[in-house]
């Protein structure tokens, strides 16, 4: 698997590559959200992690670089999981085209967890209510379904916690 991680901060350099790291996982990192489009231009991922605030371009306008190079045919379709900064920023998420988002801080069992489903196909979303309506992404998305009533949705909406959920070591 490759994975883009797209952030200046080191903190969360250290926090992806420490939960999502293994022997057959590679890591770009770009340190620069303008560079992302010809980073992916370059070699195609598997997943992209984008920060919220990376330098002079975020996580919501790469996204949506993306998906307007995707919509153009210049690039194929790159599952995307933003790292928010706080529950307001949810509205940007689900405008921009992505398929998954975590709220910070971050911990090793839902970044694992959120980027295992948006690597496959599936999309995850921390913090909105069960009972969301959907909202139109800003830029056309030709290859995915982002409907909230889709069975391949993992909502952990505010009935639901990572605290609460069982996991064994080892």
């Amino acid at each position: 698997m490759h994975i883009l991680l797209a952030t200046d901060a080191n903190w969360i350099v250290d926090e992806v590559l420490a939960a999502l790291g293994d022997d057959d996982v590679h890591f770009t990192i770009c340190r620069e959200g303008r560079a992302v489009s010809e980073q992916v231009q370059e070699r195609l991922p598997d997943l992209a992690v984008l920060d919220l605030q990376i330098g002079s371009m975020g996580a919501m306008a790469v996204t949506m670089a993306l998906r307007l190079d995707e919509s153009a045919g210049a690039v194929d379709h790159v599952p995307v999981l933003m790292l928010l900064d706080r529950r307001a920023d949810l509205h940007l998420a689900r405008r921009s085209g992505a398929e998954g988002w975590l709220i910070k801080p971050l911990d090793s069992l839902r970044l694992r967890r959120a980027a295992d489903a948006v690597a496959s196909g599936r999309v995850f979303t921390e913090g909105l209510p069960l009972d969301a309506l959907p909202v139109e992404p800003m830029v056309p998305l030709p290859t995915t379904d982002l409907g909230a009533d889709s069975a391949e949705v993992e909502n952990v909406g505010e009935a639901d916690s990572a605290e609460e959920e069982p996991a064994t070591a080892g």
